[in-house]
């Protein structure tokens, strides 16, 4: 007997929901005996375009597509969901300070976290998309806390295949010979993947790449600017990707992480490597029955320690700035 799935994915007309949509759909992330029912949120003035998006859904014919949903509610959205990815944010535009989009999109994922703690399954497992993810991420946990927060992730998993990609071109390996890769810390151009305890063929990475100069001043700052590259590029922001590393993100929750492997999520700190708690940080993760638990006791040197304390230090700078969101 198939069993349904509720997925409710916000700012559901963007272009990372459209390229992430038919993959939700199409049984490829829930498997073909699982009905998937969207529950898909926009802003009003999209309700149009979404639309659009839900006919060319129905269109596709998939046989585990039970039900489009489409709403600018976010209560109904959000309604009995099983999963809820949170793509939808307000975007950086010209002469727009940091601080002042941290507001901005904070005001929306009060709304949001309060909704799901009010509305969403008990099962519920949270992906915060939408940028800048690890403190939206934070705002909504905050205003949502009934929800466990085993159950909030924010994402990391684009920078993370961005990390095993470029590591594998510089070794000359297939992407799936490199594992124990880490993003630590924001999404941010603060992020440090982390090559030192990263494996290629189950060895060190340095033991393959061995110009560490490269994996300073080259891979480092390569994976944190990769977004800005692509807009340069494609003059427009990472989609087909972004919507990947959410759907990457969602597989493992399913599927959880192969032995001696783990991947990189942002998740709620218990206070692991001196993080304070209840910040959202990027760690190496595994999943434990559709939880995240970080992998502590890595080791971490002079190097590592420095970009650590740098995007740490950007994130309570970002928490500063959304505190009058945050419930006492």
């Amino acid at each position: 007997m198939s069993k349904t799935v509720r997925v409710a994915v916000t700012g559901a007309a963007g272009q990372v929901a459209y390229s992430m949509l038919a993959r939700l759909a199409s049984g490829e992330v829930f498997g073909a005996d699982t009905k998937v029912r969207l529950q898909l949120l926009e802003i009003t003035p999209a309700l149009g375009a979404l639309e659009g998006v839900a006919m060319e859904l129905e269109d596709c014919g998939y046989s585990t597509l039970a039900e489009v949903d489409v709403t600018d509610d976010a209560q109904r959205a959000f309604d009995g969901c099983n999963y809820a990815l949170l793509v939808g944010a307000a975007p950086r535009k010209a002469g727009m300070e940091r601080k002042d989009l941290l507001g901005l999109n904070g005001k929306i994922f009060v709304g949001q976290g309060q909704a799901l703690a009010r509305r969403a399954a008990a099962d519920v497992r949270i992906l915060i998309v939408g940028n800048p993810c690890n403190t939206n991420c934070l705002v909504a946990y905050q205003n949502g806390r009934e929800i466990t927060a085993d159950r909030w992730s924010a994402m990391t998993r684009l920078d993370h295949n961005r990390a095993v990609s470029a590591l594998a071109k510089k070794a000359g390996v297939p992407n799936g010979a490199v594992s124990c890769v880490t993003i630590w810390g924001n999404h941010s151009n603060t992020q440090f993947p982390d090559f030192t305890n990263a494996k290629i063929n189950g060895k060190p990475a340095t033991e393959s790449i061995t110009d560490r100069a490269w994996l300073e001043q080259t891979f480092v700052p390569l994976v944190q600017t990769r977004g800005a590259a692509v807009i340069k590029a494609r003059g427009l922001s990472s989609a087909l990707s972004a919507a990947n590393g959410a759907i990457d993100h969602v597989k493992t929750w399913l599927l959880g992480t192969p032995a001696g492997d783990w991947t990189s999520s942002a998740v709620i700190s218990k206070g692991e490597y001196g993080v304070p708690v209840g910040l959202v940080f990027g760690y190496p993760c595994t999943i434990d029955g559709g939880s995240w638990k970080v992998v502590e006791g890595l080791p971490l040197d002079a190097f590592a320690q420095e970009k650590l304390k740098l995007t740490l230090t950007e994130l309570l700078e970002e928490r500063d700035a959304v505190k009058d969101l945050l419930p006492g």
